[in-house]
């Protein structure tokens, strides 16, 4: 993966693109696995880039067993499973990227702005010139990110939102040099899965990861006080207010050691309390309860990923 290839020109100004017909995804964890899903179900094929044969493999057959979820319910058939997962490769070295008309970068990373900004330099020496490079993450400027590039206008945040099958909508963020064919392109992509983009200005955290934070925070806040238990709160939230999680459930979907290190940057960012994590969240991160998939979080929960209890009552990590 850290073969240098020659760079390829790119001018200013990106020609006019046709359609998107293949996607290069780095990083296929849970968010990567459901976005992988989605393009492939709307007909374009995809590559991942993973850091082992075995993640690969782990990632393809998890993808499979979402299938095999969505057949149960009578979503697909095994016809129809077989060709999205024929739309679907992974791989360990850049080179498979070649070819692709938009790169989406899903990675989880303990120093984020750094290894991506190394990453989107080394992107720029696989794909073409017509190709745009995206990243999901919210919390960093995508101006930060694209600033090492030989071209940022083509450099963009794509954020799906947690759950992405589930989600209708994605968030667009433009960079301070890009262009406006690329802001296009990914607008194109959006309606080729069938999402709805809404384009935001540059901010950390953008719309979703600010307000979202700030409600599990408070949410803690409530519980440590003793004024609800989880699940009161989380089912208030839900049947009051029409969220479909409640803040609680929908941390440990995001994964609690994701939201701390949002917190986190949020608060160096701004230094505002709101952004301060709750020393709830801090213990259950250190007690390595990071929510579905460690089957600990707020909740515990089964292999299949469903709710059989609280971990968590009042300030209490249940043991």
């Amino acid at each position: 993966m850290a073969v240098s290839l020659e760079k390829f020109a790119l001018h200013k100004s990106i020609g006019k693109q046709g359609l998107i017909h293949k996607v290069g995804l780095i990083g296929c964890g849970d968010i990567g696995q459901q976005v992988a899903r989605i393009v492939s179900q709307s007909g374009i094929d995809v590559v991942f880039v993973e850091i082992s044969r075995q993640r690969v493999e782990d990632a393809m057959n998890k993808i499979a067993l979402s299938l095999d979820g969505i057949i149960n319910r009578w979503g697909l058939t095994q016809g129809d499973k077989r060709v999205i997962l024929s739309r679907i490769k992974g791989a360990v070295d850049y080179e498979a990227i070649r070819g692709c008309d938009l790169i989406i970068e899903v990675i989880s990373s303990k120093d984020p702005l750094n290894e991506r900004i190394e990453m989107f330099k080394k992107l720029e020496d696989y794909v073409s010139d017509q190709t745009v490079i995206t990243s999901s993450v919210s919390t960093l400027m995508i101006s930060d990110i694209a600033a090492a590039m030989q071209h940022p206008e083509r450099a963009l945040a794509l954020n799906f939102i947690t759950s992405p099958s589930e989600v209708r909508i994605v968030e667009i963020v433009c960079g301070l040099q890009t262009n406006e064919q690329s802001h296009r392109t990914v607008q194109r992509f959006a309606k080729m899965i069938n999402k709805e983009a809404i384009t935001v200005n540059e901010s950390p955290g953008s719309v979703s990861t600010r307000l979202i934070v700030t409600l599990i925070n408070e949410a803690c806040n409530t519980l440590m006080e003793g004024v609800a238990n989880i699940e009161d709160i989380d089912t208030i939230m839900k049947q009051g207010f029409g969220m479909q999680h409640g803040p609680f459930e929908l941390a440990d979907r995001i994964g609690l050691d994701k939201v701390l290190r949002y917190m986190d940057l949020l608060y160096q960012e701004f230094g505002l309390r709101a952004f301060k994590a709750s020393p709830l969240i801090k213990r259950l991160v250190r007690a390595r309860n990071y929510g579905i998939y460690t089957s600990k979080g707020f909740y515990l929960y089964d292999d299949a990923g469903q709710i059989t209890g609280m971990n968590v009552s009042s300030t209490q990590i249940n043991r």
